[in-house]
């Protein structure tokens, strides 16, 4: 069994959704640049605890802490919007508002990832990465 996708963004989206399922309040998978990104906008959102890149044998691994052991998770839900078959573009003035603001879309720009409202801030648009509340 390989642990390669062809959409990885999805399938670290899909490990949070269901070690969120399961009540786990730590996952580990294998690191890319793009998912160190994604996972530190999430930390620095308030979504996750703790983000870490360890050097486990053959390749780095990115470790996630969800939350705390007598906390709840503080993702509901969270959902892939752009698809490597369907790509989803925006303008600043497109992007949305996830759930009157208590969310947050994460969008890839020609200045790199970052959080829809910081686009709308600097007046760029991007690839709808994915919204997280």
């Amino acid at each position: 069994m390989t642990t390669t996708s062809t959409d990885p963004i999805a399938d670290m989206l899909s490990r949070i959704r269901n070690a969120i399922a399961v009540n786990q309040t730590e996952i580990s998978f294998p690191h890319s640049k793009i998912k160190e990104s994604v996972a530190k906008l999430l930390r620095d959102n308030n979504f996750v605890s703790k983000v870490d890149v360890t050097d486990e044998g053959i390749g780095k691994a990115l470790k996630l802490v969800i939350n705390e052991q007598s906390t709840n998770a503080n993702i509901t839900e969270i959902k892939r919007l752009s698809k490597p078959g369907s790509r989803f573009y925006v303008g600043a003035s497109g992007i949305p508002t996830v759930k009157q603001g208590r969310g947050i879309v994460i969008i890839s720009t020609s200045q790199g990832l970052m959080t829809g409202g910081e686009a709308k801030l600097k007046g760029v648009g991007g690839e709808l990465i994915c919204e997280v509340y």
